[in-house]
């Protein structure tokens, strides 16, 4: 099991727990239908990513996973400390999504994107 398939995992027992507490709580059947179609296909994704012989094909989807990830905390890490920083300004290109760092009270200044060389005006 790796990291991708325990994610599924986890989330096909956080959506069982889910459909028990619908079906206790509403009873309806069609309800109870779809999320057991959701959990069977689910669960044969799992089982069929656990035992595939293409293990090239199982790690590239891990690899992905594991990358979305740790964008996803990395990136929240990085947005605490910037708005930590009072000594610089930062500014997102608009063409690459580059992340630029300027000297904070520098007042009016045209600032070049290291990764694409755009221009971006703007007031510190």
């Amino acid at each position: 099991m790796d990291q991708l398939n325990r994610a599924l995992f986890c989330g096909y027992l956080g959506l069982w727990l889910v459909e028990l507490a619908v079906n206790a709580a509403l009873k309806n059947r069609l309800i109870t239908s779809v999320f057991e179609g959701v959990l069977f296909v689910l669960m044969l994704y799992i089982l069929v990513r656990m035992f595939s012989k293409n293990l090239y094909k199982r790690r590239a989807e891990n690899q992905k996973w594991v990358n979305f990830v740790w964008r996803v905390k990395n990136g929240r890490k990085s947005a605490a400390a910037r708005r930590a920083d009072r000594d610089h300004r930062y500014f997102t290109c608009k063409k690459c999504k580059a992340v630029c760092r300027v000297p904070a009270g520098k007042g009016r200044i045209v600032i070049t994107c290291p990764k694409c060389g755009a221009q971006i005006d703007a007031k510190t």
